[in-house]
Parts: structure tokens; C-alpha cells; sequence
């Protein structure tokens, strides 16, 4: 979608009919671009309802994000600088390159200020671990990328992804979702589906300093057509909440809970590590003592019970041999079905 589309999408947000004629007026152009702009809109998957004599209205309500509320929500207690663009590819692609440009306006080899947050409507390529594909909707899915400035290293800042996971967690929980619970090493399943997932990606030297970019992605809406793609089962939130199409869930509410959470992990991960939010995390591990299989690179596997993770996030696994630890890196996890 083009720039006129998301504004067009922003008069629409509300759910009410607005005349084409209006919203020319509002977007200073012509009523044949404003047309353009609702078949980019349906496109993209929004139903737009169009009406002689009333206009365009979309099918059901969009809350839009917007810096300055999330801002307000967050008040004064977390350092984030945080911008929304409409689209991009990826979150953390665009916050990866500023950092590799240095900022707009500014010599390239300013740096990009600490805590700067970047979120978007719609991921045109967003991605997950393994560089899987995160598929969702224009405004039907939270996403964003945080970068956070360390001290440390690579070797310090082992867990990080699992500290991460239980922050999103803890978030979604206080915004009212229950019965989340945490997948080894980044996942976060609503029983047993994929409601959000985290992608990290370092920069720096091995001793540290180092620059970290968190990326997360929730679903929040998704269209039957959306969920088809995805190639594994997965939830959403207004599915959860059972949120009514007259009132649709908030997603600057989440976007400031998950910011304030995120601030609290991330200081008490720079000061104790891991280990400080280690029984939390197995607390909230749906695997936790159920049989699994690891399928490590190079198409080797491994089967044996989850026996939960150590101080430095390597999943413990009892096999026959005995019990083994395996870091995340190129490691898939799927549960195993107990023999009847």
C-alpha cells in the first residue's frame, strides 16, 4: 500500500462511512485516487463495504497505532524513543540498516540512540528464527523491533531470547489473556498454538559492548486466508478475548505494556543474567517434563523429556544416554505424543 492508502485507512479506521468526496477533501486529492487508494486497502485483505450515496466503510473497525498515545500509556517510567511507519519489510531489517547508516541528517558513524523502538502496521517480509516466515494482515498484527545497548557480549547475554519470551508473556497477561505459556527457546503458544514469537539479532564485539535487536510479533487478527498460510497452528487475540467487531483490541494498549515490561527485563537481565528469571520461565513451559524431539542441523535428532533449561537458556533433554543440554541455534522443538 502507498502512503494515500494508509491515510485513506486512517479516515476509515472507525468503521463509519465516509463519502469519497470527504475524504478527497481530507487527503487533498481526487476522488478517482481515493477509489485507488480502498482497492489497494481490499488488496491488502480489509474488506471495504462500499454503499451509493453513503461512501466506503470497512467491515469491521481498526484501531491504528499512534506514537503519542502509546507515549502517554508508558508515561515517564521507560526510555523509549519509539516512530510508526506504515510498512516496511521487516522491523528489524529497518532498524539494522539505520544502525549500519548511522541516523538521518547526522554523520554515519553517529549511532542510533539506545531504547529506539520502530513499529509497523504491516511487515511486507517479516521473519522469525530460522529465517521463517511471520505472516499477517495490515493492522492485524503487532509488530516491532526494540534496540537495546549492552555492556556485555554475546557470551554475557545468553537467554536473552528466553527472557524476552516471558516478558511477552507477562505483558499479554496483563492485558488480560490467560493461559499463555512459553515454548523453547522463542515461542509463546495460547494452548498449544503460536501466539507470538521474537527474533534477536546482535551486533558488537565478543566482550562488548554490544547493540541488540529484539524484534516480536503478536497476532491479533487473523483472517481465515491468513491462517491458512501458516504452517503451524496458530492464535490470535481477538479470537482469545473474544473481542466484538464494534470494539476492536487495542493494540497501542499492548504496545506500551510490552514496552514497560521489556524495560524491566532488560535492566535486570544486564545485571544478573539469565538466572534471575529462570524458574518464572519453567514455570510457564508447556513442555516442561513432556516428551520432545530436537531436530538439530544437518537433519540429527534427538527425543527424550524436557527437563526444563539452565542458567544460560540451554534446554536440559533426559535421554536414554543421559541428560544432554542444546543451545538454541539452528535446534527445532516439536513435542512427541506419549505411547497410549
Amino acid at each position: 500500500m502507498n502512503a494515500l492508502a494508509y491515510n485513506v485507512l486512517r479516515l476509515l479506521s472507525d468503521g463509519e462511512f465516509h463519502s469519497g468526496a470527504t475524504m478527497a477533501h481530507a487527503a487533498k486529492v481526487s476522488r478517482a485516487s481515493v477509489w485507488n487508494a480502498v482497492q489497494k486497502i481490499e488488496a491488502a485483505g480489509l474488506d471495504v463495504f462500499s454503499v451509493r450515496g453513503r461512501g466506503y466503510r470497512l467491515e469491521r473497525p481498526l484501531v491504528m497505532l499512534d506514537a503519542t498515545l502509546v507515549s502517554q500509556l508508558l508515561g515517564e517510567t521507560a526510555p523509549f524513543t519509539l516512530e510508526i511507519v506504515d510498512e516496511t519489510d521487516s522491523t528489524n531489517t529497518l532498524l539494522l540498516r539505520r544502525m549500519q547508516a548511522g541516523v538521518p541528517g547526522l554523520s554515519k558513524t553517529s549511532e542510533v540512540p539506545h531504547a529506539s523502538v520502530i513499529a509497523a502496521e504491516w511487515q511486507r517480509a517479516g521473519r522469525g528464527r530460522m529465517n521463517r516466515p511471520w505472516h499477517a494482515a495490515v493492522g492485524g498484527a503487532l509488530t516491532f523491533s526494540v534496540l537495546w545497548r549492552f555492556s556485555q557480549g554475546a557470551a554475557g547475554l545468553a537467554g536473552l531470547s528466553l527472557a524476552v519470551g516471558l516478558a511477552v508473556v507477562r505483558a499479554l497477561e496483563s492485558v488480560g489473556v490467560s493461559g499463555v505459556g512459553l515454548k523453547w527457546p522463542n515461542d509463546v503458544l495460547w494452548r498449544g498454538r503460536k501466539i507470538a514469537g521474537s527474533l534477536i539479532e546482535m551486533q558488537g564485539d565478543a566482550l562488548g559492548p554490544s547493540a541488540v535487536v529484539i524484534g516480536a510479533g503478536i497476532n491479533v487478527r487473523l483472517p481465515p486466508a491468513m491462517g491458512s498460510r501458516i504452517d503451524q497452528a496458530a492464535a490470535d487475540l481477538e479470537t482469545i478475548l473474544n473481542t466484538s467487531s464494534a470494539h476492536p483490541f487495542d493494540r497501542n494498549q499492548l504496545l506500551a505494556a510490552l514496552l514497560g515490561e521489556l524495560n524491566r527485563v532488560l535492566m535486570e537481565f544486564e545485571r544478573a543474567g539469565f538466572k534471575a528469571f529462570r524458574d518464572d520461565w519453567q514455570r510457564r513451559h508447556v513442555h516442561q517434563g513432556c516428551p520432545v524431539r530436537l531436530t538439530l542441523s544437518g537433519g540429527i535428532s534427538e527425543t527424550g523429556l524436557a527437563r526444563g533449561v539452565r542458567g544460560d537458556g540451554a534446554l536440559l533433554l533426559e535421554t536414554a544416554h543421559g541428560v544432554k543440554s542444546f543451545h538454541s541455534g539452528d535446534v527445532s522443538l516439536r513435542a512427541v505424543r506419549r505411547s497410549a
